[in-house]
Parts: C-alpha cells; sequence; structure tokens
C-alpha cells in the first residue's frame, strides 16, 4: 500500500510541475474522438541559470552584418539586452574583459547525428540512424532514438554548439521527423528539446534510397524510381488531409479518421507545419524537387549536403531555399564528384541562404574552421564576402533553416542569449571556443574543469577527464 501511495504521489507532482500539458481543446459531447495532440512528447527544458554579464572590449560579430570593434553585450534573464560600441556597463553586471578576444552568437548545427548515432558510432548498438525497412518511414521520429549521454553533445559545446537539428538517415525516400535540440546536459531527450521549435521532415534523393532498395532487388531501384515513390506518398497525404479536414470541419461529429502516423507527418508538411530537410546532392534533382514541392503544394526549407547548388544558385534565390554544405568533403560517391569548396560562397553572393552543417560528430566541433576554408576559398576566388557576412553561415541562416530565427542565431536586444567567447578570430585555425553561454546561462568554461565531459557513459572510462 505505501508503495502504491509513494508512487499516486510522484504522479500528481509531476502533473502539479507542469510536465504534461493537457489538450488545449476539449473534445464536445457530440464528437467521437478529442483532437490529435500535435505535442505528445512536449519540452521540459529549463533554462540554466542565469544572471547579469558584460562582455567588454570584444570584436562582435551579431550575424546581422555588423562587426563592431570594441564592443559590448549585456545579457540578463537569459536575454541579450544590447550590444554595441562604448555602451555603459550598469551596476549589478558581472563584467568580462573580452579584450583581444571575439563574440558570436552561438554555433547551430543544421544537420547532426548526435544522440542518433552515438559515440562510439563503430558500435551497433548506437546506431538507431535510419530505419531503413521501407522507402518511406515518415512515421518514425528521430527523438525517438535520442540518446541524452552521447558523449558527442560534449564535444559540440566545447566547439560553440549551442543548438543543433537531429535528423534521420538518407537510405529512405522518406526518413521521418527531426528534432531542433537546446545542447545542454540532460537525462531526457525532452530536457534538451527546443521550445517551440517546429518539426522538420527528412527527405533523400539520388544514389541512396535507390542503391539501398535496388540493392533488395525492390523499388526504388532508380532516380525514376524515386520520383514515383514521393508522388505516391504525397496523393496519400493529400487524401488523408482531405478526410481529416472534411471530418474537422464538419465539427468532428461522427467517427474521425484512423490515424495513420506515416500519413500526419507528411499532411504535416502538406499543411506547411513541418519543414521540409532535403538530402540532394546533384543540381539536376534539386529542380526536380522543387517541381514536385510546386505539384504538391508544399515548400521546400532546405537542401542539405547540395555539392552542385552552385549549378542553380539563382533558382535556390527564387524558391527561398537554404544550402546546407560542406566545402571540402568530395568524391566519396558519384554525386558528389563535382563539389567545389567555394559552393556556399556562390550561393550566398547569388543572395541565398547558406549553411555550412557537419555531418559529422568530429566536424561538428570545427563548424567555425570550415566555414573558414569556404570563406578562404571564395576570397582566392575573387568572391569578397566579410566575415560579418560569413558568420551568418553557421549561426543565423541554420536558425533561419530551423524556423527558430526569432529566438536565436543572432546577437540582437530580445534574442535569447546563446553566445561564444571566442580566444581570437573565429575564421582562425587558432580560434577556440573559451566560453558558451546558452539562454544566458554558463553551460562551458574552458579555464573550468567542472564545465567538461559531462556524460555519464564517460565515468571511469579512460582518458575522461582530458
Amino acid at each position: 500500500m505505501r508503495a502504491i501511495t509513494v508512487i499516486a504521489a510522484i504522479a500528481l507532482a509531476g502533473c502539479a510541475a507542469g510536465e504534461r500539458p493537457q489538450p488545449s481543446v476539449a473534445p464536445t459531447a457530440e464528437a467521437s474522438a478529442p483532437p490529435i495532440d500535435r505535442d505528445p512528447y512536449p519540452s521540459t527544458y529549463r533554462a540554466p541559470a542565469a544572471g547579469q554579464v558584460a562582455l567588454v572590449g570584444a570584436t562582435v560579430l551579431t550575424a546581422t552584418g555588423d562587426e563592431i570593434a570594441n564592443g559590448t553585450v549585456l545579457m540578463d534573464g537569459g536575454k541579450i539586452v544590447a550590444v554595441g560600441a562604448g555602451l555603459t556597463v550598469p551596476d549589478g553586471y558581472a563584467r568580462i574583459d573580452a579584450r583581444g578576444k571575439w563574440v558570436t552568437p552561438g554555433v547551430i548545427d543544421a544537420h547532426s547525428h548526435l544522440g542518433v548515432w552515438s559515440q562510439p558510432d563503430s558500435v551497433e548498438a548506437n546506431n538507431d540512424v535510419n530505419e531503413m525497412t521501407d522507402p518511406n518511414t515518415a512515421q518514425v521520429w528521430a527523438e525517438h532514438s535520442i540518446w541524452p549521454q552521447d558523449p558527442g553533445f560534449d564535444t559540440a559545446r566545447e566547439g560553440g554548439v549551442t543548438t543543433m537539428m537531429v535528423l534521420p538517415g538518407s537510405g529512405n525516400l522518406f526518413g521521418g521527423r527531426t528534432v531542433t535540440l537546446k545542447n545542454v546536459p540532460s537525462v531526457t531527450m525532452q530536457g534538451m528539446k527546443f521550445p517551440g521549435a517546429p518539426y522538420g521532415l527528412k527527405i533523400a534523393c539520388g544514389e541512396n534510397p535507390k542503391r539501398v532498395y535496388g540493392g533488395r532487388g525492390r523499388s526504388p531501384a532508380t532516380r525514376m524510381g524515386n520520383v514515383a515513390g514521393y508522388r505516391k506518398a504525397w496523393i496519400d497525404a493529400q487524401d488523408y488531409a482531405r478526410r481529416w479536414d472534411k471530418w474537422e470541419k464538419g465539427g468532428r461529429v461522427g467517427d474521425a479518421p484512423k490515424r495513420d502516423l506515416q500519413l500526419e507527418t507528411l499532411a504535416g508538411v502538406l499543411k506547411g507545419e513541418i519543414l521540409v530537410q532535403n538530402h540532394c546532392y546533384r543540381a539536376d534533382e534539386m529542380a526536380n524537387m522543387i517541381d514536385i514541392a510546386h505539384e504538391f503544394g508544399f515548400r521546400i526549407r532546405t537542401f542539405h549536403h547540395a555539392n552542385e547548388a552552385y549549378k542553380i544558385a539563382p533558382l535556390l534565390v527564387k524558391e527561398d531555399i537554404c544550402v546546407a554544405t560542406w566545402t571540402n568533403w568530395w568524391g566519396y560517391k558519384m554525386e558528389v564528384f563535382d563539389a567545389l569548396e567555394e559552393n556556399a560562397a556562390l550561393v550566398d553572393a547569388a543572395g541565398g541562404c547558406a549553411i555550412i552543417h557537419s555531418d559529422d560528430p568530429v566536424l561538428i566541433q570545427h563548424l567555425n574552421q570550415e566555414a573558414a576554408a569556404a570563406l578562404s576559398s571564395a576570397w582566392r576566388a575573387g568572391i569578397r564576402i566579410t566575415k560579418a557576412d560569413a558568420i551568418r553561415w553557421f549561426t543565423a541562416n541554420p536558425a533561419k533553416a530551423l524556423g527558430i530565427a526569432d529566438k536565436v542565431g543572432t546577437l540582437e536586444a530580445g534574442k535569447n542569449a546563446d553566445v561564444v567567447l571566442w580566444s581570437a578570430d573565429p575564421f582562425s585555425i587558432y580560434a577556440r571556443a573559451e566560453k558558451v553561454w546558452i539562454d544566458g546561462g554558463i553551460v562551458f568554461d574552458r579555464g573550468d574543469p567542472a564545465y567538461r565531459r559531462h556524460s555519464d557513459f564517460l565515468l571511469g572510462q579512460p582518458g575522461e577527464t582530458r
């Protein structure tokens, strides 16, 4: 009896804490079913303790196009209060001497597999990134594979990464839903989940799905098979959305259509609630995917990898599609052979949304250096892009791609105080993230061993304090 009482008390305490909000719309007496809960696994993220902090004397890259010499950044209550040169520091602020150093927004990785393909990634038990059981697995959600103890989260934080989108893999035409995370230590996925960030849908075109399923003697085995698979899925999704719309507009009276998790995700894209994140390398295939989006009335938010984006940069600008790419990943399969180190810069120069992403647990620690390589390649090619603009490649532009640009990605008054203090120019090979704040709370301090290696998985293992 005592055990039952304790369990009941814990359950009541959880409800009192507000960790599981109830649906905002109660079912009517006539309705046969309540409305679908669009957030069944809500974020329980709590911002770190935040005080009043002033970074004084730094070179500040705001990611709004400004480079401020001898700048000051004021943070209070988890928000950016002010950014500028010669600002007066109010009483009560903890003053950090940042002379000779640089300040940027927190680094945002638009393409990560941390937590779903965890370290050590050579162990099959840690590989939960690809549900390669059917060409269409839009029903799976990456967040249900997240292992918060992945040591990669800690090393990414040491590289200044404050936010990341974790995607399913690219083995399927439809890989499943993405999730956006705050890079904070947590024992649960929900404790990392970025509040209010929209879901994404991972779509893959090109060699991967046709290789995986063609190798099993089934469709798709060709690129035309890929496209047929997309179109069939969107036709089914349109029909599903129509049936649910009819029931909703009829006052939700009578039997509701049976839920289908796969079609529910696709219908969410058609309604503009879920953002399309499309793995696609070749220019011709990106153009095909844009035509498919036009046929079925949805938008593509970002092409990922997109090594041939430079060939169709004006089209991508017209469609307002971001490009998340690398600098020097090249040649590991045929569809990557036309890659250029200047790819991001050429998209940027055309007026587009260029992003440097990782897709890798090591590269995520060095996104500033990967961007530096792209910038130096641009300069050698005569493309004049300033550091004040290039900083957007791993801050403001990925925030746009993830649908969170109203909250993070730039140093502006009112934005969340996700901030990195660098030891040197972040486009230098020698720069290191010295301090990192998320929502105004310090989450990494290179000078304080207490902020290193949070993962319980590393406790007691060789080298865990290095």
